[in-house]
């Protein structure tokens, strides 16, 4: 499970030197804003699933900044998930945060859905991010989480269910993480009972080799959105506005129908 730890300090003071971050996801269904110093989240919000992005984005990140106690100005990068996700979501959310890093002339660090949904879920040697793709489908990426490092073990891929598990299946102890894990929970579930392994939704007691594991839902991905892109910051990563693309993994709907 993803803890926030407590801010960095230095004879029992927070250092002031880390930077104020605002975290923008919107490539889930109900999406979520943070605010953190370094490694301290100060403020959060989730969206409502039942609305569009664009409805509800900005007005979270003004309540979410006047929960911290900060200004806009203050900010000192802005970090948002790029995707795989909601293909509308993600332009909403990546058009708001470049706009607002131009008017602060800030950078930005832009950040894998399924790289935050695997960082929030926990440290696992093996851990599949999914995410809705529609039609039942999912975007699927599979992490080691070691040391608050998130290592991709494999490319995001847009698969079916049964693509999904082919594409597992080899693999004993595996931690489910994301909408697209709560949304195959079933699924998971029969395939697991056919494999003879064990499928638990908590962390168990035993430390059984044939195990999966869905993780609990998390409401609030932005958080760790914000953790990783203050990783890119300590790399020196950060890129300029124009440069913050999202990725897609697949083409759109209506780019598909424009080919056939």
């Amino acid at each position: 499970m993803f803890y926030v730890k407590q801010a960095l300090k230095n004879g029992g003071k927070m250092e002031l030197n880390q930077p104020l971050i605002l975290a923008i996801e919107t490539a889930t269904r109900a999406g979520s804003v943070s605010v953190a110093r370094g490694i301290e989240v100060l403020a959060s919000r989730a969206g409502d699933p039942s609305s569009s992005h664009s409805t509800d984005l900005v007005e979270n990140i003004d309540r979410v900044m006047n929960d911290a106690g900060v200004e806009l100005s203050e900010v000192d990068f802005f970090a948002a998930a790029i995707g795989p996700g909601s293909f509308t979501g993600l332009r909403i959310g990546l058009a708001t945060a470049k706009s607002l890093a131009v008017a602060a002339q800030r950078k930005c660090a832009g950040i894998s859905t399924l790289e935050a949904v695997a960082f929030q879920a926990g440290p696992s040697e093996r851990t599949v991010a999914l995410l809705p793709a529609g039609r039942g489908e999912v975007f699927a990426q599979m992490f080691a989480i070691h040391n608050e490092v998130a290592r991709a073990l494999d490319e995001a891929r847009h698969l079916s269910p049964s693509e999904m598990i082919e594409r597992y299946r080899k693999h004993r102890l595996v931690l489910w993480a994301g909408e697209g894990a709560q949304a195959q929970l079933e699924f998971l579930r029969r395939e697991a009972t056919s494999r003879n392994i064990e499928l638990a939704t908590a962390s168990p007691a035993s430390n059984e080799s044939r195990l999966w594991i869905v993780s609990p839902h998390f409401d609030k991905v932005s958080d760790a959105v914000a953790h990783l892109g203050l990783q890119q910051w300590r790399r020196g990563e950060l890129v300029n506005p124009e440069d913050l693309r999202a990725n897609y993994v697949r083409p759109s709907d209506a780019e598909i129908k424009s080919k056939t």
